[in-house]
């Protein structure tokens, strides 16, 4: 298991590096996106990095006409986003109510329950 202080550590290298095999804004993107397919690697990328730093490399991106890159990050950004509606119980806003929901119950025979309950 990977600790959120190596992630930390990685992608501040990632962000700072200067060499131009790979633009800062492509390395934010590529682990936004790689870190959406495991719940700790994402939880680590959005405490190490943020949303906002995301949104960003997604305008830097725009900014340098390089449409996959923003197209991933966006796609990125919308997922965290919802990520974040889901934990904090945001579903309904969308009318995605609980699936249970009440209705006749089971009598048991020894009860002497209504069996139209």
């Amino acid at each position: 298991m990977v600790s959120t202080t190596a992630v930390k550590r990685a992608l501040a290298a990632l962000a700072t590096r200067t060499d131009t095999a790979r633009r800062p804004y492509v390395a934010v993107i590529d682990e936004a996106d790689a870190a959406r397919t495991d719940l700790r690697r994402a939880a680590g990328f959005v405490d190490a990095v943020g949303l906002d730093r995301l949104a960003d490399a997604v305008d830097a991106a725009d900014r340098a006409d390089d449409e996959a890159a923003a197209e991933r990050g966006r796609d990125a950004l919308a997922a965290y986003r919802e990520f974040r509606r889901a934990a904090a119980g945001g579903g309904e806003e969308r009318g995605d109510r609980d699936h249970f929901r009440s209705g006749p119950g089971i009598p048991k025979p020894d009860t002497g329950q209504d069996p139209t309950r």
